[in-house]
């Protein structure tokens, strides 16, 4: 048997970082782990490639080459989802689709031919076995979360690995809280799962064997959801697995604003190796917050929470969101105000939707608010139900958020919030190496020449060298992130 694995183009948003990876000589961000990770479940027998169209280009060669393609992506990746389908039935290549996008928005798309719902470690295992027997059905599907130990290791050895500037792996799907507007309790419930210490382990053994030297992205939901047992067993193990092999793995995660709250964890957590946090903010208008169920916001400074944070190692990004019913009008105003203080370099900024299945999903479709028009792409200004806000209003506040938080003037002044406040972890020693010095002469000409308003990076520049020499490579790294998201802020 042939299988193509294909994952489909994300467009141009804050999450694609396409501007920020030219600096590096890399095509993506992240690989598509699902995608791996079936291939690992796959028969040892059969023939697999793998295109990730975010890095290579997509042939009818390769179409025509194979018995089935297998498809998965997210929402904000529809619109090459449904080009590649048509390709493929055009050349007359069966069609095998799942994931995300596919799961949640089962009856939106003509031309598959089998649909792996839910997740494959139930589902996919079925189709194999009546693919063997002749007796294929339409859909699989399950209602079970199933148990994560015995996992399949993600082929990493199918990817052109020099192409992407991290590489990705899971530990547990499933997040204690219930936010309104998410749909990850939807697609893998609120217990949290995960797989064995020893699992996870060797997954990072195989990527050490294959060379790989740089930043990990810890995929989860909520990658604290199981405090006790990341305290009592994996952090431990952990810690002791970087030591042994001197840190090869730099680690990015998505956690709850509620880490602040643990100095246990906020320890193992940094001497494990685990740098970047990306937190669930939102929004600093309690009223929203409590609309939207997200709890753990709730009755803290959340200021203080980031810096905290920040203080102890932490480069930490968050996600905010306007939108929401219970928005004030100044609500815009008092985005921008948090954002600065908080010293939040990296602030993705998005307009509420309703993703298919999710409490606010059947909410607005009870209350007859829901519309056509869910891109999956949160700043495109898109929206699928009708705002308390008018929408008028809405867009221009929106833009009025983007625009100021990434003018160079106001992220310089961030990123000095940030550089006085961050603490360098002990194994992080911000070594430079020759890919960077080829990335510092890129970061040179196009921010210290060709750009508009290049002293702020100037002034970036003598600020981190004379007075946070070890945070140079940090800030420089920051800077270029500041590039792309001014890049993507103008477009909208």
């Amino acid at each position: 048997m042939k299988i193509l694995l294909v994952y489909p183009e994300t467009p141009h948003t804050f999450w694609s970082f396409k501007d920020a990876l030219n600096f590096v000589s890399k095509k993506s961000a992240e690989p598509p782990l699902g995608l791996i990770t079936i291939a690992g479940m796959l028969p040892k027998r059969w023939d697999l490639k793998l295109i990730d169209m975010n890095v290579s280009q997509l042939k009818e060669a390769d179409i025509v080459w194979a018995d089935y393609v297998f498809l998965s992506g997210m929402s904000v990746q529809i619109k090459s989802f449904r080009e590649v389908i048509r390709k493929c039935n055009v050349l007359g290549t069966k069609v095998v689709a799942g994931g995300p996008l596919i799961t949640t928005q089962p009856n939106d798309f003509l031309g598959i031919d089998h649909l792996i719902l839910n997740e494959a470690e139930i589902t996919l295992p079925q189709f194999l076995a009546d693919l063997e027997n002749s007796s294929l059905k339409q859909v699989y599907s399950s209602d079970k979360f199933p148990d994560m130990s015995p996992a399949s290791v993600p082929r990493w050895d199918l990817l052109d690995m020099k192409k992407y500037a991290s590489m990705s792996i899971q530990y547990s799907r499933g997040c204690p809280y219930d936010c309104e507007f998410c749909s990850i309790t939807v697609l893998n419930g609120r217990k949290p799962r995960t797989k064995t210490t020893e699992v996870f382990l060797k997954e990072l053994d195989v990527l050490y064997n294959l060379g790989w030297r740089s930043d990990v992205s810890i995929v989860d939901d909520n990658f604290i959801g199981n405090k006790r047992k990341l305290k009592t067993d994996l952090l431990p193990a952990l810690i002791n697995w970087q030591k042994e092999k001197d840190y090869p793995f730099p680690f990015i995660t998505e956690v709850s604003i509620n880490m602040a709250d643990d100095d246990e964890l906020i320890d193992l957590m940094s001497r494990a190796g685990l740098y970047s946090l990306f937190v669930g903010i939102e929004t600093p208008n309690d009223e929203s917050l409590v609309e939207c169920g997200k709890s753990q916001n709730i009755k803290r400074n959340l200021v203080d929470s980031v810096n905290k944070l920040i203080k102890r190692g932490f480069i930490v990004s968050g996600g905010f969101i306007v939108g929401f019913d219970n928005d004030p009008s100044n609500i815009f105003q008092k985005q921008i105000e948090f954002i600065q203080d908080s010293g939040i370099v990296s602030a993705m900024v998005g307009l509420l939707n309703a993703p298919y299945g999710t409490k606010l999903f059947k909410r607005m479709k009870e209350e007859k608010r829901l519309v056509e028009g869910f891109s999956g792409n949160n700043m495109d200004g898109s929206i699928n139900f009708i705002p308390r806000m008018k929408y008028k209003d809405l867009m221009n506040g929106y833009a009025k958020v983007v625009k100021t938080i990434y003018s160079q003037q106001e992220y310089f002044c961030r990123l000095k919030i940030f550089l006085e406040n961050y603490r360098l972890p002990s194994w992080k020693l911000d070594k430079i190496k020759m890919r960077e010095i080829k990335a510092f002469v890129k970061i040179l000409w196009k921010l210290g020449i060709v750009e508009k308003g290049k002293r702020y990076f100037w002034k970036l520049l003598a600020l981190s060298l004379f007075k946070y020499p070890g945070k140079f490579t940090t800030a420089m790294t920051l800077a270029v992130y500041g590039f792309h998201y001014r890049r993507v802020a103008a477009t909208i």
